[in-house]
């Protein structure tokens, strides 16, 4: 049901909570109707449901009082999303490509011991998605920034095909600029020179980072 984007698994749950967590959202998705978003698309957030991306990828964002936008993460398929799981406001999510998403209401979710193991362990994934966003905010160095955010998004949303890994994402110069605190001026200088050196290329406007720039035994230890 779920597609998969990530380049390695991280940590799983036990086989037994893992297995009964995927029973149960199988059966819901049978009994269910998907809600599907194209490409663009502003993904409601209704209060007290949350919403489990079951395909594709969803930006989420908020705007600052000078009106600029601050993209505060990624959500890939099984990433749960909502407004029960933040407290920032304004808060929206994007669909950056083509998504299938499954709603929860709060409620049900809580009465359910299964959906409450499965969901909690998607959750500790984004937190640790949170976190990683914020120690590349706090590196000094624009290019810095910018070499971690592609790493991060190739380690958690790449797909290997030879020669490297694709980031399944069509992200435009201000989005990735957005994200990491610069303009797109600088963000287009420093792809260039990232390309000139040979790690990133791109192939119909996704990006592919170069296997050995994972550096996944650190990445991964």
């Amino acid at each position: 049901m779920f597609a998969k984007s990530s380049v390695l698994p991280g940590k799983r749950l036990p086989v037994s909570v893992h297995q009964g967590f995927v029973e149960v959202l199988e059966q819901l998705y049978r009994e269910r109707t998907l809600t599907a978003y194209s490409a663009g698309r502003t993904i409601p957030l209704p209060t007290g449901v949350l919403l489990m991306v079951c395909r594709g990828v969803v930006q989420l964002s908020t705007i600052q009082p000078d009106g600029g936008e601050t993209l505060l993460g990624l959500a890939g398929p099984s990433a749960p999303i909502g407004l029960p799981l933040t407290t920032i406001n304004p808060y929206w999510a994007t669909a950056l490509t083509d998504v299938d998403i499954l709603p929860l209401a709060m409620a049900e979710v809580e009465s359910s011991p299964l959906l409450m193991a499965g969901l909690g362990h998607n959750l500790i994934l984004r937190l640790q998605q949170t976190e990683a966003w914020l120690a590349i905010a706090g590196k000094r160095l624009v290019v810095d920034r910018l070499h971690q955010l592609l790493v991060l998004l190739a380690q958690e949303l790449g797909q290997v095909e030879p020669g490297g890994v694709r980031i399944p994402v069509r992200l435009t110069h201000h989005q990735l600029a957005t994200a990491i605190g610069t303009t797109r001026v600088t963000v287009t200088r420093l792809l260039k020179d990232f390309k000139t050196q040979g790690w990133l290329k791109t192939q119909q406007r996704y990006f592919i980072v170069n296997w050995d720039q994972l550096n996944l035994a650190n990445l991964y230890s």
